[in-house]
């Protein structure tokens, strides 16, 4: 066999750890079988201090686990004409500069936490017609990352995004509206809902639908106007036995027949509806908009329409009673269509499926599903050795889609003896829906998928964890389905505790975040418009920062993820979280 020459473009899915000598696999852009942002980004490394035994064992290791996972573009073959020897970046290191200096200097990614550490805050982009990603901007479309001013230094508990309006709930769970369906003379974002201690939010086509801590789920209008001249609801004041009105009006959402202790725990919704979950496992829906009702069986009650709906107010919740007996834990929402998924693994579709988002055959006598439908995963895996459950559920627009864990189990005729992998479990993601702009991630351009297709670039990716000692399987920590475009957050290995005691090499990173889809209000944060069909990642939030630490190169964005820090005084455990809407993105600091 032919010599093979090993140059530092080889082993670029290593990076060295804080212990010299040491080398580390983590889940890095090069490690998913995607480009990176850029060509040059393969110079973002970190410089490695000098060759060793280590690094070669570490890269044959990599043959091994990531050559059976799909990661086609970790390019193992090197360049025509390299040398046989190693090459090396130029260190960036600059003599007299502090540790903290150094850090910055040789890391993106450091300097990446330190940021959002030291100036959290909003940082939006796409669409600007209704004012929501520069509220104080004209322009049409903002096509990078940019700073909302208004939320410098604020943490936010929540964040949601339409075209025309946006909707945040702050850290003492107030609720915060801006854009032009709010109000076409007040710019700047205003606190609405006081008060009421909200703990998430949903929006629908002109509503907004908030979970208080307690479990109230209340329904505001997007509108000011219709805040103020709506009708207001008495409210207890703190001076005993006397009650006042409310400041804006608001409608409560509450489900019939809970039980004792029995409270909405979680909420999802689409354009016209929402769900409700219980800390039961129940599941209720109610119409979310003020203008049209559900009509598309996303409310998951058969029969039920406008002129079929039973007495009382339109928007009263209903339970789902076919879903009795299923203790379910997640729910997940479409424009038009809804997902449930239960604590054994369990899928249930309902709604919409005119562009096969429920993951059902698609049917043009009958494009909707108004019935609770089980999801046949396992087929998907017949003939695999694998057993299938589904761990994630997430929906937006016109698709859904599956986090499914794989575990590899003895086939009929199979030896335990010779299966090394027996019990393993690999991470999959999988798509269906409408994929013409590229948003079902799997490289194609799809009109309607009205089958799981498996997200190649998601799907069997591992990483050694050094901590454990062990390859581990690369989950997802988190995905924001907009209506057009989708974002993925990696539960790669993440390291925080970088200190004064550590050595100036021992540097902070985050997750990896990858966005794809449609791009035409520049949504994607790539600066550019044309849609992308498969996951792409795009450069760090603050390019200033990364200007003023002299790097030249492109870097990808890492996402800082849970961690107790000090915000301007105060110990707090913030994060960074993605939020896509309809046709805008954001990333923000969250509690």
């Amino acid at each position: 066999m032919a010599s093979r020459k090993l140059t530092a473009r080889t082993v670029r899915g290593l990076t060295q750890t804080s212990r010299p000598g040491t080398i580390q696999a983590h889940s890095r852009v090069h490690l998913l079988s995607v480009r990176p942002y850029s060509a040059k980004t393969s110079n973002s490394h970190q410089a490695w201090k000098r060759p060793s035994t280590a690094i070669l064992a570490a890269a044959a290791t990599l043959v091994v686990v990531y050559g059976a996972t799909q990661l086609n573009r970790v390019e193992a073959e090197a360049p025509p004409g390299d040398s046989s020897e190693l090459t090396f970046e130029k260190t960036k290191k600059r003599k007299g500069a502090s540790k903290e200096e150094i850090r910055d200097l040789i890391s993106s990614q450091h300097l990446q936490v330190k940021r959002s550490w030291e100036n959290p805050g909003v940082y939006a982009w796409g669409s600007n017609t209704g004012k929501v990603a520069a509220p104080d901007s004209n322009e049409t479309y903002i096509k990078t990352p940019r700073r909302i001013p208004y939320f410098d230094d604020v943490l936010l508990r929540d964040l949601k995004l339409d075209r025309t309006f946006g909707a945040a709930v702050l850290e003492n769970g107030d609720l915060v509206q801006w854009g032009k369906a709010y109000s076409e003379d007040v710019v700047q974002p205003t606190i609405t809902l006081k008060g009421k201690d909200l703990k998430s939010i949903v929006i629908s086509r002109d509503r907004i639908i908030g979970l208080s801590k307690n479990g109230t789920v209340y329904s505001v209008p997007v509108s000011r106007s219709d805040q103020e001249s709506g009708l207001k609801q008495s409210e207890s004041s703190w001076v005993p036995f006397s009650s006042r009105m409310a400041d804006i009006s608001y409608r409560k959402l509450t489900p019939k027949g809970l039980g004792t202790l029995e409270t909405v725990t979680a909420i999802s919704g689409g354009l016209e509806h929402v769900l409700l979950l219980t800390n039961s496992g129940r599941v209720f829906s109610a119409a979310s908009g003020s203008e049209d009702f559900p009509s598309r069986g996303q409310l998951g009650v058969p029969g039920v329409t406008w002129l079929t709906r039973p007495e009382g107010p339109y928007d009263q919740p209903h339970e789902l009673t076919t879903l009795r007996g299923f203790e379910i834990q997640k729910l997940a929402s479409g424009d038009t269509h809804s997902l449930v998924l239960d604590k054994e693994g369990r899928v249930f579709a309902f709604g919409d499926n005119s562009n096969g988002q429920l993951g059902l055959d698609y049917n043009s006598e009958s494009p909707y599903v108004d019935s609770p439908s089980l999801l046949p995963i396992t087929k998907y895996y017949q003939g695999t050795n694998q057993q299938s459950k589904v761990t994630g559920i997430s929906a937006g627009g016109q698709n859904s889609f599956f986090s499914v864990e794989a575990t590899r189990i003895l086939g009929r005729s199979e030896d335990p003896a010779e299966v090394r992998t027996l019990g393993r479990i690999s991470a999959d993601t999988w798509a269906c829906g409408r994929g013409i702009q590229g948003t079902l991630g799997n490289g194609r351009w799809t009109h309607i998928q009205n089958g799981l297709t498996k997200i190649p670039a998601l799907s069997g990716l591992f990483e050694y964890d050094e901590k454990k000692n062990k390859v581990i399987p690369i989950r997802l920590a988190q995905m924001s389905v907009g209506s057009t475009h989708v974002s993925a957050v990696m539960d790669n290995v993440t390291y925080l505790d970088a200190s004064e005691k550590s050595s100036e090499n021992d540097t902070n990173w985050g997750a990896d975040v990858v966005w794809w889809g449609g791009n035409e209000y520049y949504q994607l944060g790539t600066g550019k418009r044309n849609n992308v069909n498969t996951p792409q990642y795009i450069r760090p939030l603050d390019m200033a920062s990364e200007i003023e630490a002299g790097r030249k190169e492109e870097h990808r964005f890492h996402l800082t993820p849970q961690h107790t820090v000090n915000v301007k005084g105060r110990k707090v455990k913030m994060e960074q979280r993605v939020e896509c809407g309809r046709n805008v993105t954001a990333v923000y600091s969250a509690v």
